[in-house]
């Protein structure tokens, strides 16, 4: 058994100096790494995706931002947010479920799935609520993207609205905004935001979601968002079991932007429409679409990250789950699968490119990946840096065996059991360039590409000398219940190990989700933000004590 219990602990995090323990620290590496996660102290049980969102900065410059001279400062915060402000004066009234967390008030902005720089501002985001706006340097909580009416609601709670969008936007670096999405039970509606004053929204005609959205890419004339593997019955709500698997294939959508900035908002706008299989839940496109929309698909085939464990699950091998582990998510039953897809908006025609997909279960579980994400890495990317956990028994519960079993090959449920790796592959035809195997007891989690030399003549803040994603290092933060440590690959050659590894003696770090890099932490500027005591024009839905509760809140906030 493998898997770190340490990633589930619930301690109160702590703020460190991390010191290079193994290596030399690679001249020119610097920024600062932000790190998305559920506050440790509301992780477990029923999922471990809901607990109240919270940020971490690794300064990547030794002696900056509070630490020692020569050591490197991880700091966090909890996102002190109304949902979070709220839940502190009443948690009596707040219950988690295995979709979020629920109150009076209305439904919880967890905000801790994904860092997201916008220039020199900095937004937290999740699925089901508004990007939220933080200070890279003091990680105080500064507002809510948009007022609420801007939005659709699913649900028009009393303060907190439940608003279904994604936690991963893009920012177009042609027309210096904000890309998102909002959906109405499966309608999607694109959203476009400035960076101040009101969000913009147009539906898409005849684009339904059927489970979800998670992310959205975009070329430089076309938005594509497509559906997602994570499955909501109604009957979850109410905390009842699963009766289907997530959909085999799933609808994908192409928008064109010269579309949305013809029509008013509100008017309907037209898309292409495609069917690709297998499931998938992050995706990325080249921005360069010449020749067509190519975009990178990160299939979750046979995996269900909407399931969790409970006491009394038993997992692959036929063991009594951990309770310790209660509320991880489900991991993949079957090996990755990746591929590049080539869609052609004017034909219609959708050709596959590239896949990669290993059999024997090389490449198993994927995590999460890292790439150069300036405006000049995208145009044409070059690497992508995956993170893969290898094939855990543990984290593969019978209840979700159960639910796969006429999809998956029964074999697959008898690999041995694998450690994680970190590969580098080719960004158009998925060749493994590169892979470093890590220890089995190792959890490692989101991967950062940081570009070499960023800035420099004639480029934007965030490339680097060559951009494309293979010069550069790749930073990785590794949870083990021995200690967290952060290790820095060269990005030209991952499998030759760490050339730096930052660690702090005996200090544990739980689940962590996305992350990102910033080549600089500044003051968020000083600009027109939605104001919780703008949004309470239902309070009087409230009780008296709650109602009070919400305006002490607006107080506080200002």
């Amino acid at each position: 058994m493998s898997i770190p219990r340490s990633i589930l602990a619930r301690v109160e995090p702590e703020a460190r100096d991390l010191e290079v323990v193994q290596g030399t620290w690679p001249e020119g590496l610097t920024g600062e790494v932000f790190v998305s996660a559920p506050h440790p102290l509301t992780l477990g049980p029923p999922h471990s995706f809901f607990g109240r969102g919270m940020v971490y900065r690794l300064s990547l410059q030794p002696g900056t931002f509070g630490a020692a001279p020569g050591t490197f400062a991880w700091r966090h915060a909890l996102i002190d947010s109304p949902s979070a402000r709220l839940q502190d004066k009443r948690p009596d009234v707040f219950r988690t479920t295995m979709v979020g967390v629920h109150s009076p008030f209305g439904f919880t902005n967890a905000a801790n799935t994904a860092p997201m720089p916008f220039g020199d501002r900095l937004l937290c985001t999740w699925d089901v609520g508004r990007p939220v706006e933080v200070d890279p340097v003091s990680l105080r909580f500064l507002g809510e993207v948009g007022h609420r009416s801007e939005w659709v609601e699913m649900i028009e709670h009393p303060v907190l609205p439940m608003i279904t969008s994604t936690a991963h936007p893009v920012v177009d670096p042609d027309r210096n905004c904000l890309w998102t999405v909002n959906t109405y039970f499966g309608q999607l509606f694109v959203v476009r935001w400035d960076g101040e004053g009101p969000v913009r929204r147009w539906p898409v005609a005849g684009a339904v979601l059927p489970q979800s959205v998670h992310t959205i890419t975009q070329t430089r004339e076309w938005l594509v968002v497509g559906d997602c593997a994570f499955k909501v019955e109604p009957q979850v709500l109410a905390g009842g079991d699963r009766t289907v698997p997530n959909d085999p294939d799933e609808p994908v959508y192409l928008i064109r932007k010269d579309d949305l900035d013809a029509a008013r908002p509100g008017d309907e706008v037209p898309c292409r429409v495609y069917r690709l299989a297998p499931e998938m839940n992050h995706y990325y496109a080249r921005y360069d679409d010449r020749d067509g929309v190519v975009v990178l698909f990160e299939h979750t085939q046979n995996a269900d990250i909407a399931m969790a464990q409970r006491a009394g699950d038993v997992d692959a091998r036929g063991r009594p789950t951990d309770p310790r582990l209660a509320g991880l998510y489900g991991f993949a039953m079957t090996p990755t699968r990746t591929t590049v897809q080539r869609f052609d908006p004017e034909s219609g025609e959708l050709k596959e490119m590239a896949h990669l997909y290993t059999p024997d279960g090389h490449f198993h579980t994927r995590q999460l990946s890292a790439f150069d994400w300036s405006a000049e890495g995208w145009e044409r990317p070059e690497a992508v840096h995956t993170v893969y956990h290898g094939f855990r028994p543990e984290a593969v519960v019978q209840r979700m065996i159960d639910l796969y079993r006429d999809r998956i090959d029964p074999a697959l449920l008898e690999l041995d059991e694998s450690p994680s790796r970190l590969a580098t592959h080719s960004w158009d035809g998925l060749d493994t360039l590169s892979e470093w195997e890590f220890a089995l007891e190792d959890f490692p989690t989101s991967p950062i590409f940081v570009p070499k030399d960023p800035g420099g003549d004639g480029r934007s803040r965030h490339a680097g000398e060559r951009p494309g994603g293979r010069v550069g290092w790749v930073v990785c933060p590794v949870l083990n219940d021995s200690g967290f440590r952060v290790e820095v690959f060269d990005a030209a050659d991952v499998g030759a190990g760490p050339v730096a590894t930052l660690a702090s003696p005996r200090h544990t770090v739980p689940f962590v989700l996305h992350s990102c890099w910033m080549p600089r932490a500044v003051p968020a500027p000083d600009v027109e933000r939605t104001r919780f005591a703008d949004e309470l024009d239902r309070v009087g839905a409230l009780p008296d004590d709650l109602a009070s509760a919400v305006r002490e809140v607006a107080a506080e906030l200002g």
